[in-house]
């Protein structure tokens, strides 16, 4: 048993900030068998390259898991995991509608759903370390579908960092902390 610990930390920043590579460096200080939750969509044969080369990079140690959507089937008591990332996560509860259905309340649904399943997920004992992007940081977007997933990001990002006993945002490579 290597924790007995609850723990959620929410690691947050800009693209190529380096948030990944600090929550892997971080998971592999608290533990020698950590587990990778990829949020990802496997779309063409180019991103699966990608994953098996991220993959490789990490090692055998790391536990692999993909899971798009539901996280709370996975049972990882006492372990350490890298959630990467809420970003892609929310994307797969988005796009879950149909092309006609870019009403408000679908964001208003997804961000309820993807709550609920984070609070399955977070009451097992564990220490949950989560990845996501600051995607708001760069301007309004003149996309309405790009403006409410933004939205729904946004407010999934602050549901899990009120959570979260540890904040860091990741600043060119640096992290800050801002929580805990």
């Amino acid at each position: 048993m290597e924790h007995s610990m609850k723990k959620i930390i929410l690691i947050t920043g800009g693209q190529r900030s380096g948030k990944s590579r600090y929550a892997e460096e971080l998971a592999l200080s608290l533990s020698d068998t950590p587990v990778y939750l990829a949020t990802a969509h496997i779309w063409d044969e180019e991103f699966r390259q990608r994953v098996a080369m991220h993959q490789a990079r990490r090692g055998d140690n790391w536990t692999n898991i993909e899971e798009e959507k539901h996280l709370s089937r996975h049972l990882i008591y006492n372990k350490v995991v890298v959630i990467d990332c809420i970003t892609l996560w929310c994307t797969n509860y988005f796009y879950d509608r149909t092309a006609n259905e870019w009403e408000q309340h679908t964001v208003e649904e997804a961000l309820k759903n993807l709550q609920e399943e984070f609070d399955r997920f977070t009451e097992q004992e564990a220490v949950f370390i989560f990845v996501t992007n600051e995607i708001g940081s760069g301007g309004v977007s003149d996309n309405p579908v790009q403006r409410r997933f933004t939205d729904l990001e946004g407010w999934m990002n602050q549901y899990v960092a009120a959570h979260a006993d540890e904040v860091i945002l990741m600043v060119s490579g640096i992290p800050v902390k801002i929580k805990g």
